[in-house]
Formats: C-alpha cells, sequence, structure tokens
C-alpha cells in the first residue's frame, strides 16, 4: 500500500492482544470443538487468573425456586441456593451482579445473561475489586452463559442439573417445545412460568419477536400426559408454521384449527390466544379461542379484563374469528394465564376464581420488580394460596410494553 493509500489514523490503533482480550480469547478460540463437560474447568481456569477462586455456576431448576450446582471439576459444588432468599437469587431476578464482603474477600455473583434470559449465576471469590475486574467478569460471564446455551442443545449434562425431581414424559414433551423463558429489549419485556414444572401437560406458549411485531401465543390442550403434549406440540408447530408464513392472526387461527382437526379429530381441541404487540406504537391485537381474558395492568394496579368477542377452539372449525385491538400506554403490562390457574378447587369448595387473581397480582406488582421476578412470585404465590399443589396445568404469560427505540445499541461508541 503506498503511504498516500494508508487509512487515517489506522497505524496509530494498538491492535495488540491485552490481559482481557487473552482471558476472554481463549474461551473464543476453544468454543467449537469444546466437549460440553470440560466448561467447567476452563471457566475455572480463566476465572483463577484473576484471582478467583471457589468458582460455582449455578443453573435454574426447573420450577423456578432453585439455583442448583453445576457438577465439574474445578468447580465448587455446595448445596442449592433459594433464589427468592439468597445472594445468588438476587443477582439472578435483577440481572445485576451481587458482592457480599467476606472475611477472607469478596463474594461475587454475576447473572449469566444468554441475551437477556437468565440462565444462571456465576459465583467466585477474589481479594479484592476493582472496577477492571467487574468489566472482565461481568464479560466473561457473559460468554460463559452463550457457551452454556450452545452446548445445552446437544448435551443432557444441564438438563440433569437443573432437575431436582423425576419429570414425566409429558413434562420432557413440554420443556423441549418451549422458548427461553424470558426475553427483554429495550421496548418490551416478556416472561413465563409453568406448573406443574414437572408434570406440565397440555399447556405451552410461543413468542417470537421479528422487527417491531411480537408475536406471542399460549395454549392448552384438552386432558393430560401424553395425549395433551402431543397436541400442544402439534398446536405450537402449526402456530409457528403459519406465523413464518407471514399471514394474519385470522389465518394463523384458521390454519391451527385445520391441524389440530386432521390429526386429533372432532372430540378434541386446543383453547388458544394469539397476540400481535407493535412494540413500536404499542398497538396490540389479539383472537382469542376459549381463554381467559389477558388483564390489562397500569401503575401496578389491573385496570380491567382485556374482554373480547371468543371463538371456538382450535379444532371445532370455528368461524373466522374477530380481532380485538388495544392501544398500550408505556410500562402496561398483559397478564395471560390458563384456566388451571382459576379453577382450582377443592371437592365441594368454591374455585380459586379471578378476584383472588387480581388481588394478588396488585400486590405482587408492588413488591416485585421485572416482569420476570413478577411471574415467577406470583405463580409460587398462588400455587401456595390454592393448597400447594394443582390438579390442572397453571401457566402464566406476562409482557410489558416500554415503547422507545434500540438503534442505539447498533452505534458503537
Amino acid at each position: 500500500m503506498a503511504e498516500g493509500d494508508r487509512q487515517p489514523g489506522k497505524d496509530t490503533v494498538d491492535r495488540s492482544e491485552g490481559f482481557g482480550e487473552r482471558l476472554l480469547g481463549v474461551l473464543l478460540d476453544r468454543a467449537h470443538e469444546m466437549p460440553p463437560q470440560l466448561i467447567a474447568p476452563l471457566v475455572a481456569e480463566e476465572a483463577a487468573r484473576v484471582g478467583g477462586r471457589d468458582i460455582s455456576i449455578l443453573l435454574q431448576d426447573y420450577a423456578q425456586l432453585l439455583l442448583v450446582p453445576l457438577p465439574g471439576r474445578r468447580l465448587v459444588v455446595g448445596r442449592p441456593e433459594l433464589i427468592g432468599d439468597s445472594h445468588a437469587g438476587a443477582a439472578f431476578l435483577a440481572g445485576t451482579p451481587v458482592e457480599v464482603p467476606q472475611d477472607d474477600g469478596v463474594r461475587l455473583y454475576l447473572p449469566l445473561l444468554d441475551g437477556s434470559d437468565q440462565v444462571g449465576v456465576l459465583a467466585l471469590t477474589l481479594d479484592t475489586v476493582d472496577d477492571d475486574d467487574r468489566r472482565l467478569l461481568r464479560r466473561l460471564a457473559g460468554l460463559v452463559a452463550d457457551l452454556l446455551v450452545t452446548k445445552h442443545s446437544y448435551t443432557d449434562q444441564f438438563f440433569l442439573a437443573r432437575r431436582r425431581e423425576p419429570m414425566s414424559l409429558a413434562a420432557e414433551i413440554q420443556w423441549s417445545l418451549l422458548p427461553p423463558l424470558a426475553m427483554s429489549v429495550p421496548q418490551v419485556a416478556v416472561a413465563g412460568i409453568l406448573e406443574p414444572a414437572y408434570n406440565v401437560a397440555g399447556d405451552s406458549f410461543d413468542y417470537a419477536l421479528n422487527e417491531d411485531i411480537l408475536h406471542v401465543a399460549m395454549i392448552d390442550a384438552m386432558g393430560h400426559g401424553p395425549d395433551a403434549a402431543t397436541m400442544a406440540t402439534v398446536a405450537i408447530g402449526a402456530y409457528r408454521h403459519a406465523r413464518r408464513a407471514a399471514v394474519g392472526l385470522s389465518e394463523i387461527y384458521a390454519f391451527m384449527d385445520r391441524a389440530i382437526a386432521e390429526q386429533f379429530g372432532p372430540d378434541h381441541f386446543v383453547t388458544a390466544q394469539m397476540m400481535r404487540l407493535n412494540i413500536t406504537t404499542g398497538h396490540l391485537q389479539w383472537v382469542n379461542a376459549g381463554h381467559p381474558a389477558p388483564l390489562l395492568i397500569r401503575n401496578g394496579q389491573v385496570v380491567r379484563q382485556l374482554e373480547s368477542p371468543t371463538t371456538l377452539p382450535v379444532g371445532f372449525g370455528g368461524e373466522e374469528p374477530q380481532i380485538s385491538e388495544q392501544m398500550l400506554q408505556r410500562g402496561d403490562r398483559v397478564l395471560c394465564f390458563t384456566d388451571g390457574l382459576i379453577e382450582e378447587h377443592e371437592a365441594g369448595e368454591e374455585q380459586f376464581g379471578e378476584e383472588q387473581l387480581i388481588h394478588w397480582v396488585n400486590r405482587i406488582e408492588h413488591t416485585e420488580k421485572g416482569v420476570r421476578a413478577v411471574v415467577r412470585s406470583l405463580s409460587h404465590t398462588l400455587k401456595q394460596k390454592r393448597g400447594g399443589s394443582t390438579s390442572d396445568d397453571a401457566t402464566l404469560f406476562l409482557i410489558e410494553w416500554r415503547g422507545g427505540a434500540a438503534d442505539h445499541l447498533a452505534v458503537l461508541e
């Protein structure tokens, strides 16, 4: 290259490898061929290079009650940590690091974030902590989360660590079907939870963020056990297929309806609710096929139910559904739920009911922050108030619309 062709400033940029780049680069360079069982010892080695010791990787259990230690060479495998009552749980729910001074240094709990989905927590102890340590370890935790999610798809190691009790076949099918339980971008956040976690059968949900449109579906397949899980699988598959064909909500309903009818016959059905939210404008559209009406939450209070015309559950050959609409205000939340949440009752007793649901939504909205923390606390509180068990699937899905834009995230500072 001639002297006059050199790009201004390029030769003055320091492109040599620094300590932080070497630390993270080892993980990046080896990640492509790294067997899942070697993630733990390599993470422990990397953390030790910045003075870290007593290193643990904690993963969320399926019931969203505990953070359980991942076994692995050079990792400390202690007792599970309560999500609702521990330093690790606080870091997990808030998505921000927690530092705890100790006699021998500082114990750090770093959330493992894949995108915005909390995978778990990386815990380690340092003698002292400064801003350089915080920055480097935060980035290391982000890279570890990405590795765990990537390797998760072809090993049972992480599934087994997260299980705290036997899982039914139906639940196994359902968990393999679900998207991440939480997602957050500047304009919108979502979170969902299913009960009973180890025996869920017919309930499921799905979502996708395509450009400015958030697509959401919640379903409840009739029955229990593998038959219900199989029907839910077909319903979600049909929903995804139609959604990706870029058709309207009415056409999505019709496609799902035909799929269930053709596969299972006239005596089987799935209640469903499909939504589209423009995350730029707050324009919400939905079709209700036999589901309870969602709740609109504003300023921490349920302001009303989003009542709408309903059509027949999918599989019954209902007429073209009417699309309902609502303009959201910034900060509004929409809570969707299945009927198992409100119809639970003991023999001869009244159903749990929507009034109690609304009461607890209003209370928990003022005590928890973030959609994931709200959904988790609400589900566990409601289960406790229903006697600690459920005879039917009970699913919650919460949407928070924030508005605004995210373009600044693509601009280098």
